[in-house]
């Protein structure tokens, strides 16, 4: 008889417990959704056409865009500004990864005066690092200061999300060792 006493104690403390949490887990859970969390691995428009190796969550950063061939070009200008050690030494950064396509809508003339001037070239670039790994959580109405000391700004909601107004993020929290890499179609520009 006490045996069967205590098992039916047990049985409704557990009930106790449970009951609260799980009405405390149906709150949370309507709040998270009404605050319109961001996605939770990859996500957006343009996924499916980056190739990619399969994992690129333990390369350092520039070893992680290195492998998407649609970053080609902006891991050259990394190395053509002697960027890529510093971004692979910081421990937790965010990159805005002009793709291939970015980097077309940026004018011959443009593209060769950037790329011929160190200092400038520097300055760009590093506008589109920011000195933390940002979460798409932080995407719908986020202001960061940039690496080069200026505000960029992100928006947008569900797995749509801009950069400063222009740049779409057309793929979204890619994971590198030191780095959450978000690829944007357009190529940043600090303000004058």
């Amino acid at each position: 008889m006490r045996f069967t006493h205590m098992r039916t104690a047990k049985a409704t403390a557990a009930v106790l417990v449970a009951v609260p949490l799980a009405f405390g887990g149906l709150a949370s859970q309507s709040h998270a959704q009404d605050a319109s969390p961001g996605p939770s691995g990859t996500f957006g428009p343009g996924c499916s056409a980056l190739s990619q190796k399969a994992n690129t969550a333990k390369d350092r950063v520039m070893e992680a865009a290195a492998a998407y061939p649609q970053l080609s070009q902006l891991v050259s200008a990394v190395v053509r500004a002697r960027l890529n050690d510093t971004l692979d030494g910081k421990p937790h950064i965010t990159v805005f990864a002009p793709n291939a396509q970015a980097f077309q809508k940026v004018t011959t003339s443009q593209l060769t005066s950037l790329l011929g001037n160190q200092g400038q070239l520097k300055k760009v670039l590093t506008y589109h690092v920011v000195n933390k790994q940002i979460t798409p959580n932080e995407l719908s109405h986020g202001s960061f200061t940039t690496v080069e000391g200026s505000k960029l700004t992100t928006s947008g909601s569900g797995t749509a999300f801009k950069v400063n107004g222009k740049a779409n993020i057309v793929c979204g929290n890619i994971k590198a060792a030191n780095a959450t890499i978000y690829v944007v179609d357009a190529v940043l520009q600090p303000p004058s």
